[in-house]
């Protein structure tokens, strides 16, 4: 008799403590998909201009048509209180699964009136199909964002310039010109710039340290999806353990990475220990 009460007592107690930690968990799930964390992350790189010592770049990848506040405008105050010198757009704009375009251009006006912003395509953009992306870039060119596919610009300061390239995603077109030509076409034109370079994906590394990039900035990754302590990650986004490269600065065999964890979620995942991600990528000369 004594072992049943005992047996009764433990499970008087145990529901309301259950009861309590699903109370509290709901909330914190919901925070870990909206709550954007915003980091600075520094690069110092002796090839860096002088002029461009301290340059901001707000660095926005894999929005995935996803929506903060009324108008987005929880992450429009985000983005406006960097004060960065130049917004990049490293791709997944929009989503594959909700393919919602309604609020790009609404979106894309306000970040060109913060700073210049330039875009380049990912993954999700390509599996809506060719005449979306046709559309998709369009829109953006039009709310004055620059749109860089397989291009570059040349930023002056000072007297001194960098350039700014740009590639789409490898699930474009088939025959489109490679990150190769394009460094090709850039050490052609200008010789041996700075070059700072947008893309979509983190794991596409090699090939950014193959054609001598200085600074690389991308996402795809999402972080690992669930971040655990001392991994970069537990599930890549092609569903394989412990990827790497997922999140923040990267030294490589030539030239530096820098991987936003991404501020969306596409279909059914979801972020754990891995909020929305917003850095602020701040440029120094060593």
């Amino acid at each position: 008799m004594r072992a049943k009460r005992t047996v009764r007592r433990r499970r008087r107690f145990l529901l309301p403590v259950l009861v309590l930690l699903c109370l509290c968990a709901v909330p914190f799930f919901h925070w870990q998909q909206t709550a954007i964390q915003t980091e600075v992350i520094p690069v110092s790189d002796p090839r860096l201009p002088a002029a461009f010592d301290g340059l901001r770049i707000a660095h926005l990848s894999d929005l995935h048509s996803t929506r903060f506040g009324q108008d987005d405008q929880d992450l429009l105050s985000l983005v406006a209180g960097l004060e960065p010198d130049l917004i990049a757009i490293t791709g997944d704009l929009v989503d594959q699964y909700r393919a919602d375009l309604t609020a790009v251009a609404p979106l894309a006006r306000a970040l060109a009136a913060i700073a210049p912003t330039y875009y380049v395509t990912g993954n999700h953009e390509w599996a809506l199909g060719t005449g979306v992306v046709r559309d998709l870039k369009q829109t953006l060119a039009d709310c004055g964002v620059t749109v860089l596919s397989n291009q570059y610009v040349t930023l002056e300061r000072d007297g001194q310039s960098l350039v700014l390239a740009g590639i789409d995603d490898p699930n474009g077109y088939a025959d489109q010109k490679t990150l190769e030509q394009l460094m090709e076409e850039i050490r052609s034109d200008l010789g041996d710039p700075y070059v700072l370079l947008l893309a979509h994906r983190n794991n596409d590394y090699p090939l950014y340290a193959r054609c001598g990039v200085d600074l690389t900035l991308c996402g795809h990754g999402h972080g690992g999806i669930i971040r655990l302590p001392f991994t970069d990650g537990l599930f890549s986004v092609e569903r394989t353990l412990f990827p790497d490269h997922t999140a923040g600065l990267y030294q490589l065999d030539y030239g530096q990475l820098v991987v936003s964890r991404g501020l969306g979620n596409s279909g059914p995942t979801f972020r754990l220990f891995n909020r929305p991600h917003l850095p602020l990528v701040v440029l120094h000369t060593a």
